[in-house]
């Protein structure tokens, strides 16, 4: 890209992309409630330092699927304060937007003439606030319908069995520079698995050629919230899966700030992962540095630049093997106090060494991984009591396995899945059906399955009822789409509900 003019900037397009901003994580607790939110006021501060054209959100932009009023009037707050105002919006949307937002209002925030929007936000939705209960919504959607963000990629399920999606890209225009912007909000990863290996399932819509602007003329991005670690092949997405006419990748749900963009071989894209603003996991991915991405478009070309975030809460992170360290006694827990103690002080006094404001000093977080094979335990929580006031978490600094250092690599594939510990054990009823044998005859096990898990963690007292309701309906159309379905006396109809439940067993929601 050349150098910075008025006829350049006239035709580059600048995007701060982000992404996990968990608003209202920990609000509970007195030292970290407010980190969450003072680290997305810091990117809204930076979108308007930048003067960037949109802020872009890669999805849990929440933390909680039903969040509390003070997170949302916190959020609300911040977004009026950045976002409404009288600066010139540059840019233009030129596609459908009935399509490309999920809202009555069926048109961009900024050209509301009620309203004076000086940085749009475009949001997807992640796993934290995805949508949910009889009307399908998320917070997102109220934060819509304030009209403060443009809430899209919330696709509409179609088809039978796998079932099938159609993502419609927004297209954005200023000046020369045409950008086609998909959204994909999370879809379970299981499932989205099986729609990409699945031909049709996935349908990817293309701008139309027009006079002047060819469909190679678009610059192609994709903002999406699926697992990335392959741990589990079937429960993440590959890159492979993605069209190779893409161009650039926004890649959220994963937390680790991996923000320089990497190609992906063979595939002609790049992918960007900035990771979560705020640590949900005290792991070692999350004790990196803290970015986020300015984006600058122009034509077919983009200049990326990351910016580091200085409000974050610092966190540090190491692990300690205690049959390695030669001034420990097996038999003598004093000496393991010891030393850990000092590794804790060492931690701390790193920390503040670090700091670039000695005046704003925050109070870090610590954890030390604790292998402690052929060694006795000791009480965490005891242990940081003579922390409190110096660190952040106190009450969990220590977090103690029995895994060798041969296997560290091991290790940490399964630390990358703490990132995500709403999605541990999630089977328990598959697992309670299997124990008594029992047979479901309309309600698959995995429908009930994600009933409970939204029950209970997300607070929806409808998904029950959602669950049935759904799969009642599924029923009545799958005997309602044969010819004959009137001809059919009280076996035959028992006979089709058992197809119908089997092929939703094969294809869950």
């Amino acid at each position: 890209m050349s150098g910075s003019s008025s006829e350049d900037a006239s035709n580059t397009l600048r995007i701060l992309v982000a992404t996990d901003c968990h608003l209202g994580y920990m609000e509970k607790d007195e030292i970290r409630r407010h980190d969450s939110f003072r680290a997305f006021e810091e990117i809204c501060s930076i979108a308007e330092q930048k003067q960037v054209d949109f802020l872009l959100l890669g999805g849990d932009l929440f933390h909680e699927n039903k969040p509390s009023r003070s997170t949302l009037v916190k959020a609300m707050e911040i977004l009026r304060r950045y976002c409404l105002n009288d600066q010139p919006v540059q840019f233009q949307v030129v596609s459908d937007q009935t399509v490309n937002f999920a809202n009555s209002f069926g048109h961009v925030n900024y050209e509301d003439p009620h309203f004076n929007v000086g940085l749009p936000v475009f949001s997807i939705h992640g796993n934290h606030d995805d949508p949910a209960g009889v009307d399908n919504l998320s917070a997102i959607d109220i934060l819509s319908a304030c009209n403060l963000v443009n809430y899209f990629g919330k696709t509409v399920l179609g088809g039978s069995g796998v079932g099938q999606i159609t993502l419609y890209p927004i297209l954005i225009r200023k000046g020369s520079t045409s950008v086609a912007l998909y959204g994909l909000g999370n879809i379970r990863d299981e499932r989205l698995n099986r729609m990409f290996q699945t031909p049709h399932a996935v349908q990817w819509m293309r701008p139309e050629a027009q006079e002047g602007c060819q469909v190679s003329d678009w610059f192609n991005i994709l903002v999406l919230h699926q697992n990335r670690v392959k741990t589990n092949p079937k429960n993440a997405i590959n890159e492979h899966f993605l069209p190779r006419f893409m161009d650039f990748i926004v890649w959220g749900h994963e937390h680790e700030c991996l923000v320089d963009p990497q190609e992906v071989p063979g595939m002609g894209f790049h992918i960007t992962q900035p990771g979560s603003s705020v640590a949900t996991s005290l792991i070692e991915g999350e004790s990196k540095q803290k970015h986020v991405l300015l984006l600058e478009i122009k034509g077919n070309q983009y200049r990326p630049t990351k910016i580091p975030l200085a409000s974050v809460r610092p966190f540090e992170y190491t692990e300690v093997v205690l049959k390695d360290e030669p001034d420990i006694d097996p038999n003598d827990q004093n000496s393991i106090l010891e030393h850990l103690d000092k590794v804790v002080s060492n931690l701390i006094k790193r920390s503040g060494q670090k700091a670039v404001n000695k005046s704003e000093l925050k109070l870090p977080l610590v954890r030390v991984k604790v292998d402690y094979s052929g060694f006795m335990t000791i009480n965490p929580q005891r242990f940081g009591q003579k922390y409190v006031g110096k660190v952040a978490n106190p009450q969990d600094i220590l977090i103690f396995s029995k895994i060798s250092r041969k296997d560290q690599k091991e290790a940490k594939i399964d630390d990358s899945e703490r990132l995500r510990p709403e999605e541990l054990n999630q089977q328990n009823i598959e697992a309670l059906v299997a124990e008594h044998n029992l047979k479901m005859e309309i309600l698959p096990v995995n429908d009930l399955d994600i009933a409970l898990h939204n029950f209970v963690n997300k607070d929806d007292k409808m998904a029950f009822y959602s669950c049935v309701r759904y799969n009642l309906e599924e029923t009545r159309n799958k005997i309602a789409r044969d010819s004959d379905s009137l001809k059919f006396d009280e076996k035959d109809i028992i006979v089709k509900v058992g197809e119908s439940l089997q092929a939703r067993n094969l294809y869950p929601t």
